[in-house]
């Protein structure tokens, strides 16, 4: 008997159903007993006018682990939901336990592995409830975080009344697991009608004699492009609860759980009604008669006492004052538009009149203006520069031009600057000295008497500038003209190392004097202590002696949406419970690499400072990111995944091929960034070689002092600063030293 069936309906999906098969078939769960078939899968063909049929028959023809069921299409009722497919499968079902997968869904990596472990852990339950995710047509997933109703903290098998919250929420079939030898006893079965799933699912609940929850995305739930489902279809929610306190009434031992469905009705009828009140394309009549219906239902079902605001609402309600209703909370909304339509184009003629009065004052000699990353917050080059000269030069005033949001990254000494406000072009128009990490806002006209520092955002290893024309993936909406336009008005440019220098040089070619002064962000590196580094740690929640892995990859253009090479899970799992893993995207994505609450991984995304996320780790796994320069300061192990190298280069290209001279090992698949771990290759003596060549060249005037140097030069005056490249030092690991392996040749510099 196999561990799991899994029923897929299929009706006008064949665009999907491929990805959909495909994800059941790659699960890596199987059975002691049965390794080969301890999955089944029924794929129903509900008589689907296109290639869905053809579709299953080809999967079920090289898979024998799939069941191909036809249904004879019904003309009277075209696409009818997926109620009768379900059932179909369900009588061919042999597995211990079912599950149910639109045909346009799929099903996550390894999720039949986590819901057979925790089925097991919590004794084979009759119904287990697990989390899912929405995508949409566009492939991006939504990164809501899962329901407090799914933890797994407190008994690992439960009854509905331990935990009643799970009525209140939407309830599809296809975000559980069902023991079926339950769902015989019980009888249960499908409806017909579209929302078929409110019959089913709350059945299944109320009769449950246990329940368990897996806190895991199992389920990505496709939502496709379109008007999505009829607004007539919702009057099937009125037959479906007639049902379900049928069922109820038909039951005398589940009578107790009237109020509960009754405020449950109650809020999704409201829901109902808010659509089909704003839905295009229904006549008036309809949605009157919607709201009708709705008011008979709520009547004839409600139980006294168990009435709250939404209760009221479709009680009293008519469609008429909804209607008024509506449009009494939309008119504000609809003035604040009309007034800032109007007030837009006045507030941008008095701003910019305002900057063109400020360009005619005096330039503030004691007036410093920084911002970072598009005004993202307090960071890198500038404010480590910014802290230096409030340390070296009391006397000199600073600003930081930053969105509300980021407030509490800047410190307390520090004025707050908003963009596009009446200080903002004061600020710009009247500093001496503004500082930066990519361009200021391309309508400052740079005075006689300012200077504008640039500090650039680490070495390059990615092409940048004008090195971009020719890679068009890489530079789409990039204005060429604009670029050398504002590099024009830089005057000074830091650079970390030599080849910074020369690259920059070229890749933005204009007349500023260059300070090869090493890289003012990493001062922090070099002069942070182990007991200052154990409180970073202790405020990031890391476990006391965990050996910390930071997994931090790079932008890619070749790719719109966030790629992730790697099964953090996996990962976790064979690395061990001695590992801490942190994960960190690019900021250009705007969203954590891990979506989902996993053992000993932390997504680290928003955290303010890498810099900080960089001491409290043991090692670094990254690609073709600059923070593999910053890091290799610490002396600590990196390693690169270089798996994607032939479309990087094609989309955006390196300066120098990495390969040729790492930092660390490198690793061309997920199976080999596993093996240097668990080998230990991570840390041994190869290692250390290529980073300490890696340093030498990368990192000779990393002392701590980079700031100090800039702050000195271009705003104190002193010329006669210029570094010394310093010996490489001893390996400096956080706290304790590393057991040293033999490094395999696939890593050779």
């Amino acid at each position: 008997m196999p561990r799991f069936s899994v029923i897929v309906p299929a009706y006008k999906l064949q665009a999907w159903l491929h990805a959909c098969l495909e994800s059941v078939l790659s699960q890596t769960y199987e059975s002691d007993e049965s390794p080969a078939f301890d999955l089944e899968v029924i794929a129903v063909d509900a008589g689907s006018p296109d290639s869905c049929g053809e579709i299953i028959d080809e999967f079920a023809a090289r898979d024998p682990r799939v069941v191909a069921v036809h249904l004879p299409p019904d003309p009277a009722d075209p696409g009818q939901g997926p109620g009768p497919a379900r059932n179909a499968g369900l009588t061919r079902a042999t597995g211990e336990y079912v599950l149910f997968l639109d045909g346009d869904d799929t099903l996550a990596p390894h999720a039949l592995r986590d819901i057979a472990d925790r089925l097991k852990a919590s004794g084979d339950p009759d119904v287990l409830v697990f989390g899912h995710a929405h995508t949409h047509w566009s492939g991006e997933t939504e990164g809501l975080p899962l329901p407090p109703h799914l933890t797994e903290s407190g008994p690992v098998s439960f009854q509905l009344a331990d935990r009643p919250a799970l009525l209140m929420q939407p309830s599809p079939s296809w975000n559980k697991v069902y023991r079926r030898e339950f769902i015989e006893r019980e009888g249960l079965a499908f409806p017909p009608g579209r929302h078929t799933d409110t019959y089913w699912s709350y059945a299944a609940l109320l009769t449950a004699g246990s329940l368990s929850t897996l806190q895991r995305v199992c389920v990505h739930h496709r939502r496709r492009r379109g008007p999505g489902a009829a607004p007539g279809r919702h009057f099937d929610l009125f037959p479906q609860y007639d049902r379900v306190f049928d069922f109820v009434g038909s039951r005398p031992a589940l009578s107790g759980w009237r109020p509960v469905l009754a405020r449950r009705m109650a809020d999704h009828l409201a829901a109902a009604c808010a659509t089909v009140l704003t839905a295009p394309g229904l006549a008036a009549r309809t949605r009157a008669e919607f709201f009708r219906l709705a008011r008979a239902h709520y009547g004839r079902h409600r139980v006294p006492g168990a009435a709250g605001l939404r209760d009221a609402g479709v009680r009293f309600g008519t469609y008429r004052a909804h209607r008024v209703l509506r449009g009494i909370r939309v008119l504000p909304a609809r003035t604040l538009a009309f007034a800032a339509a109007v007030a837009r184009p006045a507030l941008s003629a008095a701003l910019w009149l305002h900057y063109r009065v400020q360009l005619r004052l005096p330039v503030r000699d004691n007036l410093a203006v920084f911002a970072a990353y598009w005004n993202r917050g307090y960071a890198c080059g500038p404010a480590a520069v910014e802290a230096k000269l409030r340390e070296l030069a009391p006397w000199m005033r600073t600003a930081w031009i930053t969105t509300p949001e980021q407030d509490a990254t800047v410190p307390r000494a520090t004025r707050l600057v908003r963009p596009e406000s009446f200080e903002y072009w004061s600020a710009l128009a009247r500093a001496k000295y503004l500082v930066n990490n990519v361009e200021f806002d391309h309508r400052l006209v740079k005075r006689p008497g300012q200077i504008l520092i640039q500090t650039h955002r680490g070495t390059p290893l990615k092409r940048v500038g004008l090195d971009l024309t020719d890679r068009p993936a890489a530079s789409r909406g990039t204005d060429f003209a604009r670029l050398l336009a504002d590099a024009d008005k830089w005057d000074f440019v830091l650079s970390a190392n030599r080849h910074a220098t020369l690259t920059g040089e070229r890749a933005f070619p204009a007349a500023y004097t260059t300070l090869e002064y090493g890289s003012p962000r990493n001062d922090v590196l070099r002069r942070t202590t182990p007991a200052e580094s154990a409180r970073l740690r202790q405020r990031l929640g890391i476990p006391g002696q965990s050996t910390v892995v930071l997994y931090a990859p790079t932008y890619r253009d070749y790719s719109r949406s966030q790629r992730l090479p790697l099964d953090l899970e996996r990962l976790g799992r064979a690395l061990g419970p001695e590992f801490f893993l942190l994960t960190r995207a690019h900021f250009a994505y705007r969203a954590p690499l891990s979506r989902t609450p996993l053992p000993r991984v932390l997504d680290v995304t928003g955290h303010p400072s890498v810099e900080e996320l960089f001491l409290v780790s043991d090692a670094l796994i990254t690609d073709y990111s600059s923070l593999m320069f910053d890091y290799a300061n610490l002396d600590r192990p990196i390693v690169i995944l270089d798996d994607d190298r032939e479309a990087f280069d094609a989309a955006r290209g390196t300066y120098f091929d990495l390969r040729s001279c790492p930092p660390g090992a490198v690793a061309r698949t997920e199976d080999e960034l596993i093996d240097i771990f668990t080998t230990g290759h991570w840390r041994g003596s190869r290692s250390a070689q290529l980073r300490a060549a890696f340093r030498t060249r990368f990192c000779p005037y990393d002392d701590g002092h980079a700031a100090e140097r800039v702050v000195r030069r271009v705003f104190l005056g002193d010329t006669g600063l210029y570094p010394a490249a310093r010996k490489v030092p001893e390996q400096r690991a956080r706290g304790r030293e590393f057991t040293p392996a033999t490094m395999d040749s696939r890593a050779g510099c």
